[in-house]
């Protein structure tokens, strides 16, 4: 346990901001999810629908520092990828 007063701040600054940034990554997860999904069931309609607020989620996520910058890119690249290989095929 934290004995300063500053330690035990600190503690709960990490609390809240762990809660926050498992949030946000859930959310980055479950947009990712769902453009796999999409793309592959071939509705390549919703597909790119889905991929623009995923990459709109993973950009903000970025931005907070939540996942790093070359990740997200590397995210949001392979979801375009794949979208586009399932708009393709169909």
């Amino acid at each position: 346990m934290a004995n300063t007063k500053s330690a035990v701040k600190r503690m709960r600054q990490s609390a809240e901001r762990n809660v926050r940034n498992n949030a946000i990554r859930s959310t980055v997860k479950t947009a990712m999810k769902k453009v796999r999904e999409a793309a592959a069931s071939g509705d390549s309609a919703t597909a790119t629908a889905l991929l623009a607020k995923a990459t709109k989620t993973i950009d903000q996520a970025a931005a907070k520092g939540i996942i790093k910058g070359r990740g997200a890119s590397r995210k949001v690249s392979r979801l375009a990828k794949a979208v586009n290989a399932s708009s393709a095929q169909a």
